[in-house]
C-alpha cells in the first residue's frame, strides 16, 4: 500500500512539473520564434535553405506540446462559459501576462492537469493490490481531478499577490521621483520615463506599457485607467483618479504627486504596523503546537520517566 501511494505521490509531482513546464513554454507565444529563428541565422550568417528547415529546428515543445495546447484550449473554451473566459483573461492580466500565457492556453493547461492526474490515479488504484483502494478509486479520481483543475488557479492567485505587493512597495519611490522630476521642469511623460529608466520591476513595466500606448495613439487618460484596471491595486486607482483630476481642474501636478507619495507612505507604515500587530496571533499556533510540546518532553521527560520507574518498582 505504500508503494501505491508513492507512485501517487510521484504522478502528482510529474503531472504539476508539466504544467510548470507548459507554463514556462508557453513564453514563446508572446513573439514568433520563426522569426527568430531567422534573425539568428542573418545574424551568424549561414545561408537559409528553406523555411520548413527553420522551423523543424525549432524546440519539441514549440513545435508539438504548444499547438497541441492550443488546440485543446480552444476545444475547451468551446465548452467554457464566457464569463469564466473573461475571469481568466481578466487574472492573467492581473497577473502581468505571465510567460506571455494566453486564456486558451491557461484553459487547457487547467483540464489537461485534472484528466491528467484523474486517470493516472484510476487506472494506479485499479491494479493496486489492496481490495480497500481499489474500491475507493472512482472517488479519489475525483478528488485528484478536481484538485489538478484548481491548482494553475491557486498559481495563478500566488502570482497576483506577488505583482500586486511588488507594486503596491514600488509605489512610495517612484512617486518621489515623479515628483523630482516634475519639480524639474519635465512633463508627466518624460517624469514616467524616467522610472522606466531607472528601475526593473512591474511598476516600471507597466509605466513603460503606458507610454508605448500613448504613442500609439491612445489618449493618457484611457492608458492610465487601464493600468489602474490591469494592476487591480487600490492605491494606483487613487494615484490614477488623482492625476486625472489634476489634469481636467489644472491643478499643480507635483503638489499632487507629493500628496500622494505621502500618502503612500503613511500607508505603508500603516501596513508595516498591522503586520507587527498579526506576528503575535500568527506566532500562537506554532508556539502551542510545536514548541511547548517539544519543551515540556525535554524539561519534564526525564522526571516523568523517574516517576514512572518508582510506580513500576514500588517506590511508592
Amino acid at each position: 500500500m505504500l508503494i501505491v501511494w508513492l507512485v501517487i505521490a510521484l504522478l502528482v509531482v510529474g503531472a504539476i512539473l508539466l504544467a510548470i513546464i507548459g507554463l514556462r513554454q508557453s513564453e514563446a507565444e508572446s513573439e514568433d520564434p520563426l522569426q527568430e529563428r531567422l534573425a539568428e541565422y542573418m545574424d551568424s550568417g549561414r545561408e537559409i535553405r528553406s523555411l520548413e528547415e527553420v522551423e523543424l529546428e525549432q524546440p519539441f515543445s514549440q513545435r508539438v506540446i504548444l499547438p497541441m495546447a492550443r488546440a485543446l484550449g480552444n476545444l475547451a473554451l468551446r465548452f467554457t462559459p464566457q464569463s469564466a473566459i473573461q475571469t481568466a483573461q481578466q487574472n492573467l492580466e492581473l497577473a502581468g501576462r505571465p510567460n506571455g500565457l494566453e486564456a486558451s492556453t491557461y484553459v487547457a493547461l487547467r483540464f489537461i492537469l485534472a484528466i491528467g492526474l484523474g486517470l493516472g490515479v484510476f487506472f494506479l488504484l485499479k491494479i493496486a493490490p489492496n481490495a480497500g483502494l481499489r474500491s475507493k478509486a472512482l472517488l479519489l479520481t475525483a478528488v485528484f481531478g478536481i484538485l489538478g483543475y484548481f491548482l494553475p488557479e491557486l498559481w495563478l492567485r500566488s502570482k497576483i499577490n506577488r505583482r500586486q505587493e511588488a507594486i503596491i512597495k514600488a509605489m512610495p519611490d517612484a512617486l518621489d521621483l515623479l515628483t523630482i522630476c516634475v519639480g524639474a521642469g519635465l512633463g508627466f511623460d518624460a517624469a514616467m520615463q524616467k522610472v522606466v529608466e531607472k528601475w526593473d520591476n512591474e511598476l516600471a513595466f507597466e509605466f513603460g506599457r503606458v507610454l508605448r500606448e500613448v504613442q500609439l495613439g491612445k489618449t493618457r487618460r484611457e492608458a492610465l485607467r487601464d493600468m489602474a484596471d490591469r494592476v487591480g491595486v487600490p492605491e494606483m486607482t487613487s494615484f490614477v483618479a488623482a492625476i486625472i483630476q489634476s489634469e481636467q481642474l489644472g491643478v499643480s501636478l507635483g503638489k499632487v504627486l507629493q500628496i500622494q507619495a505621502d500618502n503612500m507612505r503613511v500607508k505603508r507604515r500603516q501596513r508595516a504596523q498591522e503586520a507587527a500587530q498579526k506576528a503575535p496571533v500568527k506566532m500562537l499556533f506554532p508556539l502551542v503546537f510545536l514548541v511547548l510540546p517539544a519543551l515540556f518532553i525535554v524539561l519534564l521527560g526525564p522526571a516523568a520517566m523517574i516517576v514512572i520507574q518508582m510506580f513500576v518498582t514500588g517506590g511508592f
